[in-house]
């Protein structure tokens, strides 16, 4: 059984150039030449006797021997992996790395925190952001957990909902006026539509939804992050397109107003993304079980403030 079971430094390059589908990115991931992860790669196919990748003139492709046997070698890495660090990293104070994208963390994470600090005094935290972090891996950001936006199925990641927006046009209180009333989707048409990219459900599909079809929904300012959309709405610049569980404090403090009582459900959610086995750490699951109770709180905030 000994003999069967390959070096783990063959299994690592493995792992790599299956994520990647490249020796050259994996070899860069493990800082190592591209000739080495080749060799290895050959060398765990010579000993298990398949071949586990078919060279393209354009990449690699995994074969069906591959297919299968690559969950088994991410799932033994990432227990060994978690056991190695729960047995011999007793003794040394735990970093909790979280990934988030950024406007999620400003607006909804960043108010809560303090909370999870004071219940929870011994797990350091390290925040990592980014704005939009949908097709990264857990790996790749070195992050014990991560908040992504999408439909929550990232292959071999689980996905825990954290929200249940809804499309919420927002603008500053004194945006409004007799002159350029907001009272009804068509009024849009008179106001500057401030557009986030990366987003599916956009203007145009609220305009559509809302029966304001007429409006020109690619008329405004487009911006990479709803944290740039909000700050032009609270200066009177325009009306965003805001997801719902992301104003709640900015609708309560009066920074922004919600005039229109038109809001659509969107299909994308934030969501709590970890590897099957990075929970086993205990700092980890706390973390998930606090930002689960937090969710719930939040969403039933989020309902009666939009009544």
């Amino acid at each position: 059984m000994k003999k069967r079971l390959p070096p783990l430094n063959w299994l690592r390059a493995f792992g790599s150039s299956a994520q990647h589908l490249s020796f050259t990115h994996a070899a860069a991931e493990l800082n190592l030449t591209q000739a080495a992860v080749s060799q290895q790669i050959k060398a765990l196919e010579s000993q298990l006797g398949a071949a586990l990748f078919k060279r393209l003139p354009r990449g690699l492709e995994l074969t069906e021997a591959g297919l299968a046997y690559l969950p088994v070698v991410h799932e033994a890495v990432e227990r060994l992996a978690a056991a190695t660090d729960e047995i011999f990293g007793q003794g040394r104070r735990r970093v909790l790395t979280v990934r988030v994208s950024l406007v999620f963390f400003t607006q909804w994470l960043a108010p809560r925190l303090p909370q999870f600090r004071a219940l929870h005094p011994e797990v350091g935290l390290r925040i990592t952001s980014t704005i939009w972090g949908g097709d990264a891996s857990v790996n790749d950001a070195e992050a014990d957990l991560d908040i992504r936006h999408g439909h929550g199925k990232w292959t071999g990641l689980k996905a825990e909902r954290l929200t249940w927006d809804r499309l919420v046009p927002v603008c500053a209180p004194s945006l409004p006026s007799p002159q350029r009333p907001l009272a009804m989707p068509k009024d849009l048409a008179q106001h500057t539509l401030l557009h986030v990219l990366g987003y599916e459900e956009g203007w145009g599909y609220w305009l559509k939804k809302a029966g304001a079809g007429q409006v020109d929904s690619s008329q405004g300012m487009q911006f990479d992050t709803l944290i740039s959309a909000l700050k032009m709405a609270e200066l009177g610049q325009g009306v965003a397109l805001a997801r719902s569980s992301l104003v709640q404090t900015l609708l309560a403090s009066g920074q922004l107003v919600a005039p229109l009582t038109a809001r659509f459900a969107t299909s994308e959610a934030f969501y709590l993304v970890y590897s099957p086995h990075s929970i086993v750490n205990p700092q980890a699951a706390a973390f998930a079980v606090w930002l689960a109770a937090q969710a719930q709180e939040s969403r039933t905030q989020s309902e009666s403030l939009l009544l």
